[in-house]
């Protein structure tokens, strides 16, 4: 019976706790990584994932050559905090500054590319509260042991808080399952087989990751797995299972904003690649209601322009920096 790629292609971080072996692995390749962390008021938590991430596979295990956090200009300590603990630390408004810049973590994301030196770019949130070296070595591993995978995201359990110092063992991953699951199960049901499609918690060969375009918001995860399983098909994908993942939870009105803007790219993306025919423009306003008083109720818009940044490797900033001949050559 052939193996399917929930059983070929996904994997459990203990898989690769042999540090040694990644690092041995990654000279061997002649590959330099970068671990980027898109911040926007993050003090809580950023000190604490630099001062890990930076002891255990930079100092003890020299697995990774930098640590970067692109901020979203925050209004707390993030950027200072995350400066003492040695990571590197820069502004997304001031990084290819011909451009214009907007706000969101697909921004961040798609900024760190041109800052970033490495071969291999590692994507993780700065709000994780049991933050731990697995989550880069783990998604790591994939595309260091094999010469197939290009692109490894995470997956974990999700424990939701429930009041102070208190958890619930189920309840996170509420837009997963609710909106992109029941999408991807319509239109992609291979897609299905990838558990956690939303995790903030991914990797990644430059070589992939500049020829994507990002959306500058909450969809650039949604658009990821569509174009590079477009681009380059299922095999080059990779899961890994984190284990636990604690972190801040969001409102059932923000969970509401957030598949909005998901929804919007899925749906622009299976039109784009000629899989739905959407015979009217998408609308950029969501809709929702405030109570107001006993009996009112004010209507609360979000607009969503649902801008995109083109494939990184199109910017002449990029093409310069690193020596790209050919941006057209190079997208084939």
């Amino acid at each position: 019976m052939k193996s399917s790629w929930l059983d070929t292609n996904t994997f459990h971080y203990s898989d690769f706790a042999d540090l040694e072996e990644l690092v041995a692995l990654k000279e061997r390749k002649g590959l330099s990584i970068s671990l980027c962390l898109p911040t926007l008021n993050e003090e809580q938590t950023i000190g604490k994932e630099v001062l890990i991430m930076r002891s255990e596979l930079m100092t003890r295990y020299p697995l990774l050559d930098e640590i970067l956090v692109i901020d979203s200009d925050s209004t707390d300590r993030t950027r200072e905090i995350a400066a003492a603990f040695g990571a590197k630390v820069h502004l997304a408004s001031e990084i290819l500054p011909r451009m214009e810049s907007f706000r969101g973590k697909g921004e961040n994301l798609w900024k760190a590319l041109y800052i970033a030196q490495g071969d291999i770019i590692v994507y993780i949130d700065a709000d994780i509260k049991n933050i731990h070296h697995r989550f880069a070595f783990g998604l790591l591993g994939p595309l260091l042991r094999t010469d197939t995978i290009k692109y490894a995201k995470a997956f974990y359990d999700r424990p939701i808080a429930a009041g102070k110092n208190k958890l619930r063992p189920t309840g996170g991953g509420r837009v997963t399952e609710l909106v992109i699951r029941p999408m991807f199960s319509l239109f992609f049901p291979e897609l299905t087989m990838i558990l956690q499609p939303l995790s903030g918690e991914y990797a990644g060969y430059r070589e992939i990751l500049e020829k994507i375009p990002f959306p500058i918001g909450y969809g650039v995860e949604t658009s990821m797995i569509l174009d590079i399983r477009e681009r380059w098909g299922m095999d080059v994908i990779a899961q890994v299972d984190l284990e636990k993942r604690v972190h801040r939870n969001q409102d059932t009105k923000a969970l509401g904003k957030m598949s909005f803007v998901i929804l919007k790219t899925f749906l622009n993306r299976v039109e784009r690649m000629g899989v739905l025919d959407i015979r009217s423009p998408l609308h950029d306003e969501m809709i929702q209601y405030q109570l107001e008083g006993d009996r009112g109720f004010r209507p609360d818009p979000f607009l969503v322009r649902g801008l995109e940044r083109p494939p990184m490797i199109q910017v002449p900033e990029y093409r310069s920096k690193f020596k790209v001949q050919d941006a057209q050559e190079a997208m084939v």
